[in-house]
């Protein structure tokens, strides 16, 4: 599957924690968190101006996708996670929201 072209669906039920791995090398500079059911990934950015202008595009595909993530913002960095609470943990569309996030000209602050 291509997570960068995929459309979120909704999911009623969360992988089988055997092929996390596999998802997860489709977006490697991302972490999981099985106690909390969810991925995460911390963005570095060198101002805030930097931060709110991928806060927004990242607010752009969860409109798109229908599939919105929990943001921790602050002056120079913003954590994204993601879980699929209809699922009670992660689904496919986690992994692409987070693959389209990865791929936002925005997230290269770093």
């Amino acid at each position: 599957m291509n997570l960068l072209l995929a459309q979120c669906t909704p999911q009623r039920e969360a992988l089988p924690l055997e092929q996390l791995p596999d998802w997860l090398a489709q977006v490697p500079a991302w972490r999981a968190d099985p106690e909390h059911k969810l991925i995460a990934r911390r963005f570095a950015f060198e101002n805030f101006y930097q931060v709110m202008a991928f806060v927004n595009a990242v607010a752009e595909i969860a409109h798109a996708q229908d599939h919105h993530p929990e943001m921790h913002v602050g002056y120079s960095a913003c954590t994204l996670s993601y879980t699929t609470h209809s699922a009670g943990g992660l689904t496919a569309n986690d992994f692409i929201c987070a693959a389209q996030a990865d791929a936002l000209p925005e997230a290269f602050g770093e």
